[in-house]
């Protein structure tokens, strides 16, 4: 059984060469030449971890499979608090 007690630390590495928002950014794109709503298909692929949810348009189902999905995850969020206007 774990143990609650304790913090558990979560670090991923620094980002290769073709980061995490460079992927995003690229998947993005293809998603929405294609006429998909890249939102869900992103947050479809995440959960999944299905790589059909994504094209194969412009590589892009090759380019994010080959980025942890928690580091599409991480990149998403710190993204999101970055910009966010904190009420």
């Amino acid at each position: 059984m774990q143990n609650l007690e304790n913090t558990q630390y979560f670090k991923v590495d620094s980002e290769p060469a073709h980061g995490a928002k460079a992927v995003l950014a690229a998947v993005y794109e293809a998603l929405t030449e294609k006429g998909y709503n890249p939102v869900h298909q992103i947050v479809g692929y995440i959960m999944s971890g299905d790589p059909t949810y994504i094209t194969s348009h412009k590589n892009a189902r090759s380019m994010i499979m080959k980025v942890e999905r928690d580091e599409l995850v991480e990149e998403l969020l710190t993204e999101y608090i970055h910009t966010k206007e904190w009420e």
